[in-house]
């Protein structure tokens, strides 16, 4: 388990920036573009801040660049709970991404139309070949969820590569989610974790050898070190 512990959620910030931008310069260079999925939640938001100022912004070259979102609340378009819109005030305006470069989740139609139509516009993107997202960020939540992989869900169970709707009991609302698989096939994948208030679920995900997947949703994710860091400070690394 490829695991990085900082001494404050700032010097965390920074390295997982950079760790960002090397993989763009890297992806860039050898295919052209930057494949790059964002996580939504409170935790990543000054990460987005960050990418779009010096000396960041000038590393990625975001004309080819690509945004995706690992999941959705299913909720109107301008509705503040949207992923994409808090992506859009900390990274997308202040950079000029043109919208043609954002893909975000359709949630005109029903739930499950949302999931075809977002798994469809990904795979046209990809151009119908296998979907390997660039760099792939991910949170946790303390029950152990990550994107909206929550625990005892029908959508742990997907063995596809693609993306489904779910309706999650504890929020009281649809989610639309990339699964377990599609996460797995990124080249880059990781989580930025922070705060006490983790540590149980840091804990239970990479350490505690009792329950199951479907407890703990994160542990889906491949744990291969060449592909898979995490990034924690030391409060949310305080129970390893």
């Amino acid at each position: 388990m490829n695991i990085k512990i900082y001494d404050n959620s700032d010097n965390l910030i920074n390295a997982l920036a950079q760790a960002v931008c090397d993989a763009a310069i890297e992806a860039i260079s050898a295919r052209g573009q930057f494949n790059f999925v964002l996580s939504g939640g409170s935790s990543p938001k000054k990460l987005y801040k960050l990418l779009g100022s010096k000396p960041y912004k000038k590393q990625i070259d975001w004309e080819k660049t690509y945004f995706f979102f690992g999941d959705e609340r299913f909720v109107p378009k301008d509705d503040a709970q949207r992923n994409s819109l808090m992506a859009k005030k900390a990274l997308f305006d202040p950079l000029k991404i043109p919208k043609s470069h954002i893909f975000k989740v359709d949630t005109t139609g029903s739930p499950e139309e949302a999931a075809q139509k977002y798994a469809e516009s990904i795979a046209n993107h990809f151009q119908k070949t296998p979907v390997k997202f660039d760099f792939l960020l991910l949170g946790i939540g303390d029950n152990s969820h990550t994107a909206s992989l929550f625990p005892h869900t029908d959508v742990l169970n997907e063995t596809k590569a693609t993306v489904k709707s779910v309706f999650v009991k504890e929020v009281d609302m649809y989610r639309i989610t990339m699964t377990a698989p599609l996460i797995n096939q990124a080249k880059n994948i990781a989580f930025l974790v922070f705060g006490e208030d983790k540590s149980e679920a840091v804990f239970q995900i990479l350490e505690d050898k009792t329950g199951s997947a479907a407890q703990y949703p994160a542990r889906l994710i491949n744990s291969d070190d060449h592909k898979v860091i995490w990034y924690l400070d030391t409060a949310a690394a305080s129970r390893l």
